[in-house]
């Protein structure tokens, strides 16, 4: 009896230690797929605020709330069940779909710097303004929800395609753990760094009612500076589009030993990388500066032929 206890308990230890094996081997994989995945990130951090802003301070928190709630429908009812059968059945199409996306990212960065560099909204900044005042404002806070959970759709994908990526020499047990724990640290992470950010002002303004002057102080500079914060966001935004969305594509060139651009992006990083002083911050810079580039001709070209489809809404 006594033996037969310690061997079932020497079961246990090893079943114990396997597990946790198994926990640190999904652990590891999921910080390095998101750690692949952080351009994305930013970009979605930077997009997302602008969708709950312009509404009154007690509605901002749960319209937050509600795009956080899609991304995690949009990851675990479609974007994770796919990417796992992508790894199962199909895994050379992984490179592929995330070149479609990155093109997708290079196109709306694209759009917004040329729409901006030729003022082409201006003459239609008032017909919104004037089909938003016949909306009430759920209608208005709904559309801006579903604006945000398919912009995050996107995003999302290409968070996961990339998560996928960096784990499919893995097996598909770490694969599957790998990509849940990215999905939710993920989610938290952009969509409470997004609930921080559009509470900012209210923030500025409960200082500045209350304490010490130079609390009160930094409440009114807080408030001043959150509309220079919601625009650089909105730069950072679509810069990150434009070197994510082009590195994505440099890389799928590369795997497809369509070697000419990546060579010579990684040859003018390399040479960055020789810089006396921050060599390595210049080699990525390089890198972000030729992808973005690249990002933006793409994006460029894809604009120029949706604008020529006869009846498409320029």
């Amino acid at each position: 009896m006594a033996s037969g206890l310690a061997a079932l308990l020497d079961d246990v230890a090893a079943i114990a230690k396997l597990a946790a094996a198994s926990l640190d081997d999904v652990t590891a994989a999921a910080g390095k797929a998101g750690s692949k995945a952080i351009g994305v990130v930013v970009d979605d951090a930077a997009v997302t605020p602008g969708y709950a802003m312009g509404f009154t301070p007690e509605r901002e928190l749960p319209i937050v709330w509600k795009i956080a709630l899609g991304s995690l429908r949009n990851k675990f009812l479609f974007l994770l069940p796919g990417a796992l059968l992508l790894s199962a059945f199909a895994p050379w199409a992984v490179t592929p779909i995330l070149m479609l996306g990155g093109a997708y990212l290079c196109f709306e960065a694209a759009e917004k710097i040329i729409e901006a560099l030729t003022h082409a909204t201006d003459g239609e900044e008032d017909q919104p303004q004037v089909e938003q005042l016949a909306q009430s404002s759920a209608e208005i806070e709904a559309q801006k929800v579903a604006g945000a959970i398919r912009t995050d759709l996107i995003l999302s994908g290409e968070i996961m395609a990339i998560a996928l990526a960096t784990v499919a020499d893995r097996p598909f047990a770490i694969q599957a753990g790998a990509l849940v724990l990215v999905s939710l640290a993920l989610t938290a992470g952009v969509y409470g760094v997004v609930g921080l950010i559009v509470k900012m002002d209210d923030v500025g303004v409960h200082l500045a009612k209350r304490g010490s002057a130079l609390t009160r102080s930094f409440g009114r500079g807080l408030v001043k500076a959150m509309p220079h914060v919601m625009q650089t966001l909105s730069v950072v935004g679509t810069a990150a589009m434009l070197w994510v969305g082009g590195g994505i594509i440099v890389h799928g060139l590369e795997h497809f030993h369509i070697d000419t651009v990546p060579h010579v992006i990684e040859t003018l990083s390399e040479k960055a990388h020789q810089a006396p002083v921050l060599g390595a911050v210049a080699a990525w810079l390089t890198f972000a500066a030729g992808s973005a580039v690249v990002g933006f001709i793409i994006g460029g070209v894809i604009v120029a032929v949706l604008h020529l489809i006869p009846g498409r809404k320029h």
